[in-house]
């Protein structure tokens, strides 16, 4: 099955691209989601303007996370959380909680999946952590854990959250 891609899919090709696709996933996946339409002729008329459209919000879309990676950059984030004698904490700090403390730094929503943390942290200390805007833009922040009722020892704490 021909179609016309009206956005941009993961892995397939971006908005104006005509692929051939499975019928199964173009009937059940990409038409009914309004990802694409039948390449048609009159359709096929229309693939420039769509690429045209495309592009004009890709390099919006990438403007944005631009601007999110420099505030990101090399920001330090500190946690307090209760921990035992040897710096085993009595929990986690897991990436929702890391994005909740990056939404509270940018006034907005921050999906928990960009955070790019492998297993959720469980000792005190620093950690470096990648968070992926995009495929090519993953910006580094700084996670300091620190146990609870300890004072800062010079770090600035740019967002504090605690572990329940």
């Amino acid at each position: 099955m021909k179609v016309l891609l009206l956005q941009d899919v993961y892995k397939l090709g971006h908005a104006g691209d005509v692929r051939e696709v499975a019928d199964g996933y173009g009937r059940n996946y990409l038409l009914p989601r309004g990802l694409a339409v039948l390449a048609t002729p009159s359709a096929l008329k229309r693939a420039e303007r769509i690429r045209q459209l495309a592009a004009e919000r890709r390099a919006r879309e990438l403007a944005d996370i631009e601007a999110t990676a420099q505030l990101l950059k090399g920001t330090t984030f500190v946690f307090h959380a209760r921990a035992g004698e040897k710096g085993k904490l009595y929990g986690s700090i897991t990436a929702a909680q890391i994005a909740e403390a990056i939404s509270a730094k940018l006034g907005r929503e921050f999906d928990r999946r960009k955070v790019a943390l492998r297993e959720p942290i469980r000792e005190v200390g620093t950690y470096r952590v990648p968070v992926r805007l995009s495929a090519d833009v993953s910006p580094e922040i700084t996670i300091t854990v620190l146990p609870e009722g300890v004072a800062e020892k010079g770090a600035s704490a740019e967002a504090s959250a605690p572990v329940g």
